[in-house]
């Protein structure tokens, strides 16, 4: 079993425990601070990715797998999964999907429970998102998933908008925003789109010709930055180049964390005396 499956949203397609003090419900997730796409058809890929320290790697049987290439990437995940190649990872595994009926359908009836990671890629998905997640969320009393994250599919929503994808993003920038938003509400990560421009936005030229391109390693980490500050907590990546800059953007800082640390500190003694904060 994988640990987490991805599947895209449309329309309607597309561990809890509770803080008594603030009545505040709280999952506790998988981080997923760098999210990396495989082929699931590429088995040379594949073993690379056992050595790679992302937080999720997800074997890819959509985007990243060509059309009459998709039956070998479910044949070779599946043989992956039962062989248990997976487990001497430190990376949480998942799985993308099709589309929702091909993944939650009668195949996985009696298993046990897996994460739900959910793709927002069209206007209409955008648009009904709360409802989306809302119904999966009563759908996961009975059904065998439970939601765990919300991923801004951003080429996919210009696509669906007929917008021309910008440096910085403007013409998302309401979806990007919503999707964090909608996210915080029931209590699911939000993972932020790619750095499209990472392998072409530079190059180096010899005697007129481009010879080298160089990562634009600087863009990604201002793209990281802006959407950890607006409350993403991860973002997708798809070259093992992006990983270690997207996994420090998602960190939280050494202040904070000493911060936090000294909050709980307080809050517990406290606790102890019998005196509120």
């Amino acid at each position: 079993m994988p640990d987490s499956i991805m599947a895209s949203m449309g329309g309607l397609r597309s561990r809890l425990s509770v803080f008594l003090a603030a009545w505040v419900a709280v999952r506790y997730f998988y981080s997923r601070r760098a999210v990396l796409y495989v082929p699931g058809d590429d088995t040379r890929k594949l073993n690379k990715a056992l050595s790679l320290d992302a937080d999720c790697i997800v074997m890819d049987c959509e985007d990243g797998v060509a059309s009459n290439r998709k039956e070998e990437a479910r044949v070779t995940i599946r043989r992956w999964l039962d062989e248990g190649r997976t487990s001497t990872s430190t990376s949480e595994w998942s799985v993308r999907v099709n589309s929702v009926e091909n993944a939650l359908s009668g195949h996985m009836s009696g298993c046990q429970k897996i994460n739900l990671i959910m793709y927002i890629e069209s206007a209409r998905a955008v648009l009904n998102l709360p409802h989306i997640c809302r119904k999966i969320e009563q759908l996961s009393s009975t059904a065998p998933f439970k939601p765990a994250a919300l991923v801004f599919g951003s080429d996919d929503l210009c696509a669906s908008l007929g917008v021309t994808r910008s440096d910085d993003g403007t013409e998302i920038l309401y979806a990007r925003q919503k999707l964090v938003l909608v996210a915080k509400a029931f209590h699911l990560q939000a993972i932020d789109m790619v750095h499209i421009n990472f392998q072409a936005c530079a190059s180096v030229q010899h005697s007129g010709q481009i010879v080298d391109l160089i990562p634009d390693l600087d863009g990604l980490r201002k793209q990281c930055e802006a959407g950890a500050r607006m409350g993403y907590t991860g973002k997708q990546v798809i070259h093992p180049g992006q990983i270690p800059i997207v996994q420090q953007a998602f960190m939280p800082a050494p202040a904070i964390v000493e911060w936090a640390e000294g909050l709980i500190a307080a809050f517990q003694e406290h606790q102890k005396i019998g005196k509120n904060m």
